[in-house]
Formats: C-alpha cells, structure tokens, sequence
C-alpha cells in the first residue's frame, strides 16, 4: 500500500477524515503531513501500514486521534495526551486570549484549576514568562502528563499542585484563578460521543452548573482586589453563569463567543 491508497482508505476528498488519515500518516512515517501528496507513491512498509489499520480501527470505534497518536497540538504547544486527561479542544484557546488581553500585573499570579494536560496554564506560561502560574489538578496521573508537557517545552517556571479546586490554597491570592472544569449535565446527548474521554473531567452535578458555582463561591477568598476568575462553560450555559456570578457580588460580568459563535466563557472581577 503507498501514501495515495492508504489516505484514501476512509472518508471522502477534501473531508476531516481524510485530514484525520493524513495526521495519522504523518505520525506514523514522520513525514509532514503537508509533503504526503509529495510522496503519494512511497509505499509504507509492512510496520507502518499495519499500525496505520490499527489506529483506523481505534478511530473507527469512537477513539480520539489524540489518544492514538499521543498528542494534540494546542496553542503554540503540543500536548502529551493520555486516557487520564481530556483531549484540548480548540475552543479552549478562546479562554487563553481571554486572560492575555485582561489588564493584570506585570508580575500576575495566576492558577489554572483542574489543568489536565496543561493546555491552558503552560499557553500563558509560553507568552508571560513573568507571570507566576501554577495548576492544580486532584488526580495524580493526570498532573503527571501537565508535569511533562511543562517539561517538554521547558516551562519549567510553572507549579504543579494536586488537589480540588482551591482546597490546596489556603490563604493564597491571586490575580485571575481560570479553569475549564467539568460542565456537561449526565443526561446531556453529547456524552455519548465522548466516552472514551474521562468522565469525571466532563459531568458535573446540578445540570452541569455545580463546579462552576463551587468555583465561582470560594475564589472570592483567594483574589486580590479586582481580580478575576475566568471560567469557560457549555454553548447553553452562559446566561446561567452570569446568574452565579452576579449572584456572588462579581463585577465586569461578561460572555465571550467561541469560534462557532456559540457563548463558551465568562468571565467575572471582584471589587473587595
């Protein structure tokens, strides 16, 4: 089998699973994705082409392609991925941008809460090296992965704490606590198609509104006078994250949009 025939073997021309294919491929020879048309007519070897039907089997059946290849780009970074964290979504960005552009200290002290992989502790590292950044996470071999991917791109500045939410802190401030933490209502239609992700990374109790409003709550005494908390939340989720945050005294209360134009984070200041 060469390059041409192996891309073709699923999807149609020009669709995301031929890009999915070519990813793969990239992975699998070493060859950049953007050369394989180059180099249609290599033919793989007997390896490569039977961990390429492999890992076409492990898609097929629901898997992520970053849990096949091991890694997802995000930001400027790519990931170490693994089954105990969840796959960054590119949305995820939205809220990276978000906390790049609030008017913080030079020298900002900013915690990234249940930072899976790292995706959005180790991107504000990778562009305010002065900041202070730490990230949390209570599950040990999920830290870990954090802990190599700040490794891999020598963000070596970030601090790593296992533990709940902002339990570990104890009398700690800071300037901007973010978090994506789990918002998805058990009975939302969606968690079929993510499965193979980690459950306790997506649902979250009270129609998926009960980390965000735990969060919300209790950073209020871990802020510094006109700090802010960033959160993102579900497509749907926006006006009732306002409520929670309004309702615990916030100010500059304000949804920004996703890529796809749907409501993804908010974002609060506290005054006190």
């Amino acid at each position: 089998m060469n390059i041409a025939q192996a891309l073709a073997l699923r999807g149609e021309p020009e669709s995301y699973e031929r890009q999915e294919n070519a990813w793969l491929l990239e992975h699998i020879t070493k060859i950049d994705s953007f050369d394989l048309i180059m180099k249609k007519d290599q033919a793989l070897t007997s390896e490569q082409e039977a961990a390429y039907k492999a890992a076409l089997q492990r898609i097929e059946a629901g898997e992520p392609l970053a849990y096949v290849t091991g890694s997802q780009p995000f930001w400027t970074l790519d990931l170490k991925v693994t089954q105990d964290t969840l796959v960054p979504r590119p949305d995820t960005e939205v809220l990276v941008e978000t906390v790049l552009k609030l008017d913080l200290p030079e020298d900002a002290r900013v915690v990234d809460l249940g930072t899976g992989t790292g995706a959005i502790a180790l991107s504000l590292a990778s562009e305010r090296p002065d900041w202070k950044i730490t990230a949390s996470d209570v599950y040990a071999p999920t830290l870990e992965v954090a802990q190599f991917n700040a490794e891999k791109h020598d963000l070596n500045h970030v601090e790593f704490v296992l533990g709940s939410w902002l339990k570990p802190f104890g009398r700690q401030f800071f300037d901007a606590i973010v978090s994506n933490p789990p918002y998805i209502d058990a009975k939302d239609v969606h968690m079929q198609a993510l499965a193979t992700e980690p459950r306790r990374a997506l649902v979250a109790e009270q129609q998926g509104l009960a980390d965000l409003a735990e969060i919300i709550v209790n950073a209020k005494k871990h802020l510094t006078v006109n700090g802010w908390v960033v959160l993102e939340h579900g497509y749907d989720q926006g006006d009732a994250v306002q409520h929670l945050f309004r309702q615990a005294g916030y100010k500059q209360v304000r949804t920004v949009k996703d890529y796809g134009g749907n409501d993804r984070v908010t974002l609060g200041q506290w005054p006190h």
